[in-house]
């Protein structure tokens, strides 16, 4: 049995700016886990805010970098993916997926498109049917709310109701996941909060965190959140704990740094916070839906 548990992290690398495996590295090494990076792209900032940025596409060196891991018998406790700039690299991650997975690993998919009911400029049609290929393969996706609208092909509307986003999570497991989450639902209770909803298939059973709704937008949260479910669940937590975690440090990222005038685009505070996932759950406010 090996001492620290092991990601394999399928995401790009930013110089900039707190996202993908800017954030998610700290994350996952503060919670004790080995992050074993397989970057897709170096960019000199992540996306969200900046412009000129410069990109170097590593998907021609991605194959032989995966070959070389499969030569040493690498093993993993999890792999996890995130934003794939093209349907090659859709591809990839699935053979990635069929080489590496077991019986007892976790295969955990970001499906990163869009947000705000639109598409990032980066993605089409063609991406978002491979995609839907993809999640086949994941014990659990992570979408957010346009994500999950795209991959079932539905509008978005932010006027949904709970019985409606049940609906959808039970979908989104049928085409192969057996946990679905769902991030940023607007809650149709409350126009002050946002919800995170998840359904486990294995026991039919849904769970539901609610945080309060701060009016700002910070890049690479979602990678966060992701990040804090993924070593929570190493850590052996159950899934409505890991969910709580999740929100938990995601909404103390967010406070600890609505209070500082820096630009945005660059992210929550992770610095500020990091420790705060060293600390055992205190209380939890998941909710289990009927």
């Amino acid at each position: 049995m090996r001492p620290v548990k092991r990601v394999a992290a399928i995401h790009d690398l930013s110089g900039f700016g707190r996202a993908s495996l800017t954030a998610i590295i700290p994350i996952l090494s503060t919670m004790g886990v080995q992050v074993c990076p397989v970057p897709t792209a170096i960019l000199s900032t992540h996306t969200g805010g900046f412009e000129d940025y410069s990109f170097v596409d590593l998907t021609d060196s991605m194959e032989e970098y995966i070959n070389h891991w499969r030569k040493i018998n690498l093993e993993f406790d999890c792999i996890y993916s995130g934003f794939l700039g093209s349907n090659r690299q859709i591809d990839i991650v699935s053979r990635f997926i069929d080489s590496f997975s077991t019986k007892d690993n976790l295969v955990v998919i970001d499906p990163v498109m869009g947000d705000d009911g639109k598409l990032y400029t980066t993605m089409d049609d063609d991406i978002v049917k491979n995609m839907r290929n993809l999640i086949k393969k994941a014990d659990i996706i992570t979408p957010n709310f346009t994500e999950a609208a795209y991959l079932l092909n539905k509008s978005y509307k932010e006027n949904i109701t709970e019985k409606q986003v049940k609906e959808w999570l039970v979908e989104l497991s049928e085409m192969g996941p057996r946990t679905v989450i769902i991030t940023s639902v607007p809650d149709s209770e409350s126009n002050k909060n946002t919800s995170v909803i998840a359904y486990n298939s294995r026991d039919n059973v849904f769970w539901k965190v609610s945080c309060l709704y701060i009016p700002a937008y910070y890049p690479g949260t979602g990678d966060a959140f992701t990040s804090v479910l993924v070593g929570s669940l190493l850590q052996g937590d159950s899934l409505p704990i890991a969910l709580d975690r999740g929100v938990q440090f995601i909404t103390s990222c967010i406070k600890a740094s609505y209070g500082f005038n820096y630009p945005k685009r660059e992210g929550v505070l992770l610095e500020k916070v990091l420790e705060n996932l060293k600390m055992p759950v205190v209380f939890s406010s998941y909710e289990l839906l009927k």
